[in-house]
């Protein structure tokens, strides 16, 4: 797939091969980097992207929590995916951009330098099973989220992905396709890389901000059920909210509702009914059936 295909690094288009980093770079042996991922789709107008602006926001709010400083402004960046876009014919596919210190850091561990930027377009594929809804397993995760006050949990930074691995490992050794932690306060947080949402009485709710990121696909979802009518709340959740749950499941940027048909020594209907209307709305707005939502997408020309 890299071979034929262009990476945007610091205001260059390069080949894929060519986009490394020095193995005692910050980002790499500090874990020091951000990043972002957002899907794009080809509308009845061209390439979009979905919530672009939303991604960005979080992107740049990453830099401030983080206390960094990027090498290139909001606009560039965008003219930069657009960029990026064209030079690799992109169709229905992700987006992944990496901010981080490519220079290397063999003592220092606080760099005054900008973050470099990376931009990589990854066309749709089997491995990435984009839109590929199929009921999946979960458990409650033996490690819990890391806590807001050691790190902020706020910023996407590639550093906390290793407690994510961590906890998708352990529920891979258990059998399972998922781990949900809970925050060192005891209460529901988040997967690896998914937000999730349960459902009881038909009323959806989902752990609230503070001690979880802020997923774009998590807001979509709230937003989208407010509009239709759904009724939905951002609350703490226990884990014996869980296992009296009628629906469980899980979301991020690849597919955007994952129904739970198994939760621990629990069997759920999957999707149930709350989660089949979300399916089929989500749906509808990927496929641009829907003008209510029309301005998450950006075009890429």
């Amino acid at each position: 797939m890299e071979n034929d295909r262009s990476v945007w690094l610091n205001g260059d288009l390069i080949p894929w091969e060519n986009a490394t980093v020095p193995l005692l770079s910050h980002g790499f042996s500090r874990g020091s980097a951000i990043f972002e991922v957002f899907g794009t789709h080809v509308g009845p107008e061209g390439l979009v992207a979905f919530r672009l602006d939303r991604h960005l926001e979080r992107l740049m709010r990453s830099v401030r929590l983080l206390e960094m400083e990027l090498a290139y402004s909001e606009e560039e960046i965008i003219r930069a995916v657009i960029d990026t876009a064209k030079a690799n014919k992109m169709g229905r596919g992700l987006f992944k951009l990496l901010a981080y210190w490519g220079e290397e850091a063999i003592i220092n561990l606080v760099l005054d330098a900008k973050l470099d930027v990376a931009i990589f377009a990854i066309p749709e594929s089997d491995d990435l099973s984009l839109d590929q809804i199929k009921p999946i397993s979960a458990c409650i995760s033996k490690w819990r989220k890391l806590h807001p006050e050691t790190v902020p949990v706020g910023a996407k930074a590639c550093a906390h992905y290793l407690n994510g691995y961590l906890v998708r490992k352990d529920a891979n050794l258990r059998g399972f396709d998922v781990g949900l932690t809970r925050g060192t306060d005891g209460f529901m947080a988040e997967g690896s890389i998914e937000s999730f949402f349960m459902v009881k009485d038909g009323v959806l709710k989902t752990p609230p901000l503070g001690r979880i990121l802020s997923s774009i696909t998590r807001m979509s979802i709230l937003e989208a059920a407010s509009m239709e009518g759904i009724p939905a709340s951002a609350e703490p959740l226990s884990p014996d909210d869980l296992y009296s749950a009628d629906e469980i499941f899980t979301c991020h940027t690849g597919i955007k509702v994952s129904p739970v048909a198994r939760f621990e020594d629990r069997t759920l209907e999957a999707p149930g009914p709350v989660s089949k209307q979300l399916i089929e709305l989500m749906n509808r707005i990927i496929n641009f059936e829907d003008d209510r939502f029309k301005d998450w997408f950006t075009r890429l020309d």
